[in-house]
Order: structure tokens, then sequence, then C-alpha cells
């Protein structure tokens, strides 16, 4: 049985404390915030959990295993490497961090004590995602051209990041686990509406190497709530509609081919090819009850979850680089593995950027973080 402590039960902590509190292989012992109105919320709920405002005093108990953290994300780094120096596995809140820099340390410091490090992109574990996940690698949409995203709301407005890093991170997991492929460079423009707060609205372009491109709108301030996704193959076509209450995929056989007949005199012939649409079936169960699972599995098996440190990594970097072009109205930021690991190693002993703009100090190891002698 494995002993969870939940740090932070605002909006998205009571989800996680729900799921593993259903989950038959592991048990929540601790859940720890800072508002006792929460807690209190908290304790009515489950009345044979301990509850405390002190995350130290959740991350030191000898009663927990593995941490959950549903933190604002800039105390991510801090909390999690707390937690991973008292020998204990991590679940942590998308994104991972609120820099690659700090992203790598973890990543480093998991796989040293071997320890689970995962983050929570939900997303993933939809049955939508996972069933066109599976008809790419089965081919069956052929080559993917591009990857094309629109999640716009009203609100919720976050006061310490930007819609790019609350929203679009979404995307940009679904994407980045679609495609299997890494960008070479993003462009990215947005405004901050009303003036003063962190950006409202975003827009990403993503470019790949192999003639693929994603795009990605995000918005707070739109007056109705879209989540679609298209994705374009040679083969066949996707849409995806998470607000779609049955059938959130549809497959269209539908698209293009070019004749290279040389008889063609004037120009290559574009020919048209619209065929049926048809919605697979699709696993209802809850995406957060399946990370929930392969979260326990991976503590249990010292398996890799589907989610894991790298897969957070790749996400903040493309984050990082949207949100430098963005300042710079949208110049294309190329973000490749070599200029990320030797600006993270900078950024360590330096100082970065947040994406408001502001400076703050990166930190530098975990090892800066006491280890909490459990207790």
């Amino acid at each position: 049985m494995i002993r969870i402590g939940v740090i932070g039960y605002g909006y998205w902590g009571p989800n996680l404390v729900r799921n593993f509190s259903d989950n038959p292989d592991c048990r929540v012992t601790t859940i720890c915030d800072s508002n006792p109105h929460r807690l209190a919320l908290a304790e009515r709920r489950y009345p044979g959990v301990k509850i405390t405002t002190e995350a130290t005093e959740l991350i030191s108990s000898a009663d927990v295993d593995a941490v959950v953290i549903a933190t604002p994300v800039h105390t991510h780094f801090e909390l999690s490497c707390r937690t991973l120096n008292a020998g204990k596995h991590v679940l942590i809140e998308k994104p991972l961090t609120s820099s690659s820099a700090e992203a790598e340390v973890l990543i480093e410091e998991a796989a040293k004590r071997r320890l689970v490090l995962m983050v929570d992109h939900t997303f993933l574990y939809t049955g939508a995602v996972r069933k066109i996940k599976e008809l790419i690698d089965a081919g069956d949409l052929g080559d993917i051209c591009y990857y094309d995203s629109v999640r716009v709301n009203l609100g919720m407005f976050q006061p310490d990041v930007s819609v790019v890093w609350d929203l679009a991170v979404h995307d940009v997991a679904i994407m980045d686990y679609l495609l299997a492929a890494a960008p070479t460079a993003v462009s990215a423009t947005g405004i901050s509406n009303p003036v003063g707060l962190s950006q409202s609205i975003g827009y990403l372009t993503c470019f790949f190497e192999d003639n693929r491109i994603g795009h990605i709108h995000v918005n707070w301030m739109a007056p109705v709530k879209i989540r679609r996704t298209l994705l374009g193959g040679s083969r066949k076509m996707v849409v995806y509609d998470d607000v779609e209450p049955s059938e959130k995929v549809k497959i269209y056989d539908k698209g293009i081919s070019v004749s290279d007949n040389p008889d063609a005199v004037y120009q290559k012939m574009i020919q048209y090819r619209m065929g049926d649409m048809h919605a697979p079936q699709l696993d209802t169960r809850e995406a957060l009850n399946a990370e929930v699972i392969d979260f326990v599995r991976c503590i249990q098996h010292g398996a890799t979850p589907l989610s894991d440190g790298a897969s957070g990594l790749r996400v903040v970097r493309i984050l990082e680089a949207a949100t430098e072009s963005m300042r710079e109205r949208g110049r294309p930021v190329e973000i490749s593995t070599r200029r990320m690991l030797s600006d993270s190693l900078s950024r360590l002993t330096g100082a970065v950027s947040d994406d408001t703009g502001r400076n703050k100090n990166s930190h530098r190891l975990c090892s800066e973080f006491q280890p909490v002698r459990p207790r």
C-alpha cells in the first residue's frame, strides 16, 4: 500500500485526492494547504486523513511514500527537491517547473535516487488522445502534416503565470506526445489584456525539421469555451473536440493527392479525396484515474510513466521559447537541445526571467534544500 501526501488543496488538489483515495493500491495519509478554510473542507470530506499547513511536515512524515504537488509553479522546484531529498516519489501538477534548468536538475536528482518523477499532463491519459496516438502509430492517418489547436474560454486568470503557461501547456504536451518529435523553433505573439496582467491571449507556431508545423491558440478572453484540435494526415484527418459530449474524435477519410503525370501541361494536378467520417469508440474512464494508476504502477515496478520528467522538460523548453519570442513580437526562437543544455548551465547560477518578464534568481541544485528527516 503506497501512502500518499498531497500538497495543495485548491482548484486541482481535490481531484487528485479523490482519485488517489479511490485507488485500492494507495492511501492518502496527509493533506497540506496554507489556507485553513481549504483544509477544513478536506477534513470534512476525508475525516481519517491528517491535515497540516506545513509542507515540510508532510514531506518529512514517515507515513508518506510519495508526494503529489498541486501548488503554484514557482514553488514546484523547491518542494520537489525537498521531496526527492527525503527519498520519496513525486507527481507534480503541470507545468513541471518554471524553467528548463530546474526541470533538468529534478530529472537528474530523481534518476540518481531511482525515484519516480512524473508531471500531471492529464490529457495524455484521455481516451481521445490515446486513440489518436494509436491511429498515428498504426499508420492509419499516414504522415502527419500539421497540428492545429484552439483552447479558449472566459477566465480563469492566473496571478503568477500567463495563458501560455496555463492553457497552452496542455496542447504542447499533447502535440509532443502525438508527434513524438521536438520542434526546432517557436514563434509566438500575444497581449496582456487588461494591461498590466500576464498575457491573456497567445498564438504559438512550432516549426519541425520534417516540414511539419504546429499551431496553438489560447485565450482567457473568449465568450465561449472551445477545445478543438485538428490533425492533418496524408491518408486521413482527425478532429478532436474535447467539449463534445460523445463523439470527441472524428476521423475523416479526406485529403488530397498530387499527380506527377508528365502529361500535365501547366502544373501538377491536385486531386481531392472525399470519403466517409467515423467516430471510434473511446475509453470513457476519467483521465486522472488512469494517470494515478500509471503513477502507482511505476512506483511498484520501477517503470517510467507516460508523462515522465523528460516529457515535462520538453514542454517547458517550448514554453520558454514561446515566452522569449512573445517578448520580441514573434521572432522565431530556436530550441535545439544543444542550445538549451548550454543555456541551462549558465542559468543555474544566474538570473532568469519568468513568463511575465520579471527577473528572478534560479534555484541552483537540489542539494541546497537540506533533506528532511522522516518522523
